[in-house]
């Protein structure tokens, strides 16, 4: 399984707004596209920035899938966001595949 995970680091100020935005546009966005089966969104407890900092985790079974949505989708998303909420977070995001051990 492949993981697309996102970490925003929010001000304390928005994170209300914020948090609404993310749950009725951002998140449903993102799945609209077909790239993932799935979501988890996780708040960190023990961050060393100022804000508040959430993580949230789309699953995938195919690298194939992620890539359509990151060639075709993720700008636009992300600009949609970035108007909404211009300098008032911070954002990263990585692919991670989850592994036996």
């Amino acid at each position: 399984m492949l993981v697309y995970n996102e970490t925003f680091i929010v001000d304390d100020a928005i994170v209300t707004g914020w948090l609404e935005w993310i749950k009725t546009n951002h998140i449903p966005s993102i799945l609209a596209t077909g790239a993932f089966d799935g979501y988890k969104a996780l708040t960190v407890l023990d961050s060393p920035n100022e804000g508040i900092t959430y993580c949230i985790q789309y699953h995938t079974d195919t690298i194939e899938r992620y890539s359509d949505f990151f060639y075709k989708h993720l700008e636009k998303i992300h600009q949609a966001h970035n108007v909404q909420f211009e300098e008032r977070f911070a954002l990263f995001h990585t692919l991670m595949e989850e592994i036996e051990l």
